[in-house]
Formats: structure tokens, C-alpha cells, sequence
């Protein structure tokens, strides 16, 4: 099995402009995430696929591998799917998300040992909820799993609704937050870039219910590995005092 690491990374972002260049601690954002997917001896091939030259330049002065994709993308994934198109020898590919400073290689292995399984379509990860304003964060994802460790639903709101539940959900640890990695065969990557949107995704703006939608699976690994993301510049702080 081939794996192919890409890091989708856009200047415009409508909640953060420039968020891949933001300096943290003397390194660009964009640069911390490289180093980190690097350290993973399961991706052989690591890219930064971006429409800016901006993010272009500043990859390839650190000695990382870019390349140019089309303006026209709305997410990530599409951008995934130009870049595989030009590596058809990949297997699996790998979509690591661009506001992932911190991103730990032995997260990235835990969503590439999913597809061992020959049955994966999509993999991705989650994590237990240790903060509770994190319930009540929309911009920290949740997810409800089936008896596969299957995503049922992905929310921006606290979900599952514990509203008539007895116990306590939170300290029974009842609550799983996405992490924003993805991995896609090769051929489920191609045929998913041409899905139309659905009124799910337009809802919740989460692309991922388009697929579960269109009835692919996603398989998630639970993770322990606690890694925070910058949506936007409040979350910088967080970041800073990992780093």
C-alpha cells in the first residue's frame, strides 16, 4: 500500500486570511505542519497543495514539495483530488489539514493502519471530549459512531441530545470530537470529488455528511492524542502553549 500525504492549504480563508502563514514561534503554521506529517514513516510522499504562490514560495524555501491547483475549489478534498490525479501509482490518500500545527505523525499511522482493512473507504479520527465548552463550541465537531466504529453523523451541535439521560454523558466520556484528518482510497476519493452538495452539508457546512449521504462509510479510529487546531485567531494562544 502507497500513501500519499497532502496538506490543502489556501490563503483566502473566509474565517482566517492567511492562516497558513501566521508565524508560530519563528516557523509559518504551513511549515509546522509539514514537519510534522515528515516524521510519519507510513506516508511516502508528502505535498502542500495550495492556489497561492505566496504559501508556494514559503514551502519550497524550507525545503518542502508544493504544487499549484486550481482557484475554483471549495474544499479541501476537491483540492486532494486534483493533486492525486497527477500520482496514480498512490493507493491511499491522505488529506492533513493545514490548520493542524501540532499534528502528532503517530495520529497520521493510526488513520493509515484503517486501511489495512480492505472494507475502508474513508477513515478519519476522533477523540473524547475532556473540555466542556468543546460541547458547545461549533467549530469543535462531534460525531455519533455506529457498533463498527462507523460515523453516523457528524454535528456542529452536542449530539447526541442527553437531554432525558440520568447519568452524566460528559464524565462517562459519551462525547467523541472530530479531529480534521482524513485518509480515502484512491477510487472513493475520485468518485466523491463529483458528488453534488446536499442540504445536510449546506446545513451543517460539514462536507463529510455529503458521503455518508451518498452512502459511503467512514471508518474512525479513536485516538488519545490531543492536538489543537487554529479556525480562527483565538485559537492561536492554545497553540502557543503547547509549542
Amino acid at each position: 500500500m502507497k500513501v500519499l500525504g497532502i496538506i490543502p492549504a489556501r490563503y483566502n480563508s473566509s474565517r482566517f486570511p492567511g492562516k497558513p502563514l501566521i508565524d508560530l514561534k519563528g516557523k509559518p503554521m504551513i511549515q509546522r505542519v509539514y514537519e510534522g506529517a515528515k516524521k510519519s514513516t507510513l506516508i511516502d510522499k508528502l505535498i502542500v497543495a495550495t492556489d497561492d504562490e505566496r504559501i508556494l514560495q514559503c514551502v519550497l524555501s524550507f525545503g518542502g514539495e508544493a504544487v499549484m491547483t486550481s482557484e475554483q475549489h471549495t474544499t479541501g478534498t476537491d483540492r486532494c483530488g486534483e493533486v492525486a490525479a497527477q500520482f496514480p501509482e498512490y493507493d491511499v490518500i491522505i488529506n492533513i489539514q493545514g490548520d493542524e500545527p501540532l499534528v502528532d505523525f503517530r495520529q497520521l499511522e493510526e488513520l493509515i493502519r484503517l486501511f489495512d482493512a480492505p472494507e475502508t473507504q474513508i477513515g478519519t479520527l476522533g477523540i473524547r471530549l475532556t473540555e466542556k465548552e468543546d460541547l458547545y463550541n461549533e467549530n469543535r465537531i462531534k460525531i455519533v459512531l455506529n457498533h463498527k466504529n462507523q460515523a453516523l453523523y457528524f454535528s456542529r451541535s452536542a449530539v447526541p441530545n442527553t437531554a432525558k439521560y440520568k447519568g452524566n454523558a460528559f464524565e462517562e466520556g459519551l462525547f467523541l470530537r472530530h479531529i480534521g484528518l482524513y485518509g480515502f482510497r484512491r477510487t472513493v476519493l475520485k468518485e466523491i470529488i463529483r458528488l453534488e452538495i446536499t442540504q445536510l452539508e449546506a446545513l451543517e457546512s460539514l462536507e463529510q455528511l455529503r458521503w455518508l449521504y451518498y452512502g459511503y462509510t467512514i471508518d474512525v479510529a479513536e485516538t488519545t492524542i490531543e492536538t489543537p487546531n487554529i479556525d480562527t485567531p483565538e485559537d492561536i494562544k492554545k497553540v502557543l502553549e503547547f509549542l
